[in-house]
């Protein structure tokens, strides 16, 4: 049988209970999801998939990412609801292709983990199983392992495995209408130039996440807990020196009032030099270097080679002698007596993030 997975959450204690209803089927996993958004999301729940199946000994076969082919499946539907014709759609393809992969590796059934996730209309997934078993003369396994204690049951296998708990269904467009009604940032689809691993981003996950599993392998005892903490979101920020934008670098949890400011530098004092405007200090790329024990040629090296996330809140520790300190520090190539003009657009939040103890 082939069973088409959607994530760890849903598929282990599904699988868990085909294996246990029927112990004489060979059962292959198919992680076919091309709606999850974006692509390292998509890597973050494969892997947790892989590692779900390692511990069923269930092989797991992953297929296309066709973003661009499920777009144009969706295109029209983008403002459709959860559980609405979007989804519909979206379950036919992911279905359909597993079907057609089925018949390609020789399997004789089909299923699908969704038929668990609370959030997906049972209803809907065994019309088209139904519809695809009589167009591909295949037959469809329908599970109902949500009635009774089920959906208790699953939540307690997902802790037990610390695995990943994503908290939204996958694609753009349901998760765009879901941080919009919870008057959130929708920071899953921030990525920064410089590639720097920020808290709690998805990128972040898949390092907390990959631990994990290699501290399950090599049988270290370990805890996820969550914290709650102050996040922050550079969204785009520059600096003119006499009018002409410069290469400039923000340090993290910069902010100003109002998001812009202009001034002149009023003091010096060990090389960080001090606006005459809303707290702001600018130090040169050498000076960063000082502080951080660095080489860099420049702040456009800087830019795309930063030092990591924790590395800079010291540096911004040290220079403001303040750990809650919000004043923007700002890395420029060279000094010079005009006026500079600041705009940052930044967000700062209150956040939850996991944390491996």
């Amino acid at each position: 049988m082939l069973v088409h997975i959607c994530c760890s959450v849903d598929s282990h204690y599904f699988l868990q209970r085909l294996q246990q209803d029927l112990p004489d089927e060979k059962l292959v996993g198919f992680f076919y999801d091309p709606n999850i958004h974006p692509y390292n999301e998509y890597l973050l729940r494969l892997k947790d998939v892989e590692y779900s199946c390692h511990k069923l000994d269930i092989e797991l076969i992953e297929g296309p990412y066709n973003l661009d082919e499920w777009l144009k499946k969706v295109k029209g539907l983008e403002d459709e609801p959860e559980k609405g014709d979007r989804c519909t759609v979206c379950f036919d393809d992911r279905l359909e292709t597993t079907v057609k992969k089925a018949i390609e590796l020789g399997h004789d059934k089909f299923t699908t983990t969704l038929l668990i996730s609370p959030k997906k209309s049972q209803e809907k997934l065994e019309i088209i199983g139904n519809e695809l078993e009589k167009k591909y003369n295949i037959k469809w396994i329908f599970k109902d392992y949500r009635s009774g204690k089920g959906v208790e049951e699953q939540a307690k296998v997902v802790k037990e495995n610390s695995f990943y708990r994503q908290n939204y269904c996958g694609c753009l467009f349901g998760l765009s209408a879901q941080r919009e009604s919870q008057d959130k940032l929708m920071d899953e689809m921030f990525l920064p130039i410089s590639n720097q691993i920020l808290p709690q981003s998805i990128e972040y996950r898949l390092e907390l996440y990959n631990n994990r599993t290699n501290l399950d392998e090599t049988h270290i005892p370990y805890k996820i807990v969550k914290q709650r903490f102050l996040n922050y979101r550079l969204l785009n920020a520059k600096v003119k020196v006499d009018k002409k934008i410069v290469p400039s670098y923000f340090l993290c949890y910069s902010t100003v009032n109002k998001g812009k400011t202009s001034g002149r530098i009023a003091f010096e004092k060990a090389e960080i030099h001090y606006l005459n405007k809303d707290e702001v200090k600018i130090i040169t790329v050498d000076t960063f270097n000082d502080f951080t024990q660095s080489h860099y040629r420049d702040v456009k090296d800087l830019m795309y080679h930063p030092l990591t996330f924790e590395a800079e809140l010291k540096v911004r520790s040290e220079i403001t002698q303040n750990p809650y300190g919000l004043s923007a520090i700002v890395i420029i190539d060279e000094i010079i007596d005009v006026k500079y003009e600041i705009d940052i657009d930044a967000k700062i939040y209150e956040d939850v993030k996991e944390v491996i103890i």
